[in-house]
């Protein structure tokens, strides 16, 4: 085990040592298969590895299993709850970029402002006046992307693809808070080519948005690719990729 993880879970018990060695060699193996996969899907597709982020999702995932795909060279993670990545944050290293990805009530927003790389799920301009109020309230710049729910699913959040340009329009006035992209969570589907049309929807509409040349906007961040169809979303366009169950296992949701 590496004297990272020994000196975080050391004193903890030799129990949970012997638990956590179970999962060592395969968290390890799965980040090395991820980006085997990531890398001939950019080879297939003539892209640039470089360009792409894999985000290891990690809700619900003990610090100890973080640490673990820290130490394979994964830096960016990706929380779903507030008070779970608060928690976490100062128990990893100082040059982790975290991301919230799941989504976000306004009345949390403070909690985490300064505290993240980027938030993956503005879905409303109302959420977007409140990072940009909380934003200037602790004198930081704010990246964010805005939600797209290409598929239409109603147990989705995100706005609509019609919409979307006109949210993007008003959001790009608000002061600390900047759009660098859009991000989709696509269907889950047993057959990863079934969600390339939306994946091709958001990449087509992050094109139509810049090329409207908005102050403050850019589009050079497609968060878009899941566990079971990262690769389909790498071929057409994605520059993040958030994948939990692909490295970390199944989760739990049964937390002691």
């Amino acid at each position: 085990m590496t004297s990272l993880l020994m000196n975080r879970v050391g004193a903890r018990g030799s129990e949970k040592n012997l638990i956590m060695n179970d999962n060592i060699s395969s968290i390890r193996e799965n980040i090395i298969a991820v980006n085997e996969n990531i890398e001939n899907a950019c080879k297939a597709v003539g892209r640039n590895r470089e360009d792409i982020t894999l985000i290891a999702v990690s809700k619900t995932k003990p610090v100890e299993m973080l640490l673990e795909a820290y130490e394979a060279g994964v830096r960016d993670f990706g929380e779903n709850y507030i008070q779970e990545l608060v928690d976490k944050i100062p128990q990893l290293p100082s040059d982790v970029r975290w991301h919230m990805i799941g989504h976000l009530q306004r009345n949390k927003v403070k909690y985490i402002i300064d505290k993240v790389s980027m938030i993956h799920s503005v879905d409303s301009l109302r959420l977007a006046e409140e990072i940009s109020s909380q934003a200037i309230k602790k004198n930081v710049e704010v990246d964010i992307l805005v939600e797209v729910n290409v598929a239409q699913e109603e147990s989705k959040f995100g706005t609509f693809s019609a919409d979307a340009v006109l949210l993007v329009e008003e959001i790009s006035k608000l002061p600390g808070i900047h759009v660098r992209g859009l991000m989709t969570i696509a269907p889950f589907v047993e057959d990863a080519e079934e969600n390339r049309e939306y994946f091709r929807k958001l990449k087509q509409l992050s094109v139509d948005i810049a090329a409207k040349n908005i102050d403050n906007i850019s589009m050079n961040v497609l968060s878009m690719g899941m566990t079971g169809d990262y690769v389909v979303a790498v071929e057409e366009g994605a520059s993040c990729v958030r994948v939990g169950t692909g490295i970390f296992g199944e989760r739990n949701y049964n937390k002691d």
